[in-house]
């Protein structure tokens, strides 16, 4: 994902661009207000890991402050000969929500997955996030398709 992408940069209200290091303490914080904590160089890391061709992560920028970001992996079905956008983190600011900013956010990836041919998007979002699941099913995502199963290793 870079900031040439067009799904990214068409949006209006925030500036949806691809992360960079600069953002990465920003990003830290907003993960650690999530109950996540994570370090500015943790984060710095995470986003080398998830550039590229099959990864990324794309940020909301209000006035050159970072009030959002979402993580995505596009992961290819073995089942299938196609992939899926993998959503793996979603935070907006507590200040800003229920602007907009997440629909901003999810209509970026929804264009990168429309854009790479993805079979569809899939999103965890647990019982104890309210506020999210109310986003995502708003936005037409099926809560009662899957079951999700974790076992911790």
């Amino acid at each position: 994902m870079n900031d040439q992408h067009p799904a990214i940069n068409d949006l209006p209200g925030a500036a949806i661009r691809a992360a960079g290091p600069a953002d990465a303490e920003r990003i830290a914080a907003l993960l650690t207000d999530e109950g996540y904590p994570a370090g500015t160089s943790d984060i710095v890391v995470r986003l080398e890991r998830f550039a590229g061709h099959d990864g990324g992560v794309i940020v909301a920028d209000v006035d050159g402050e970072v009030v959002g970001f979402v993580a995505i992996h596009l992961i290819p079905r073995f089942e299938h000969g196609d992939q899926v956008v993998r959503i793996l983190a979603l935070v907006v600011d507590p200040g800003v929500r229920d602007r907009g900013i997440g629909r901003q956010l999810m209509d970026a990836v929804e264009g990168i997955g429309r854009e790479r041919a993805a079979a569809f998007l899939e999103v965890t979002a647990g019982h104890h996030r309210p506020d999210a699941r109310h986003l995502f099913e708003s936005l037409g995502y099926d809560a009662g398709l899957t079951a999700y199963l974790r076992k911790r290793l």
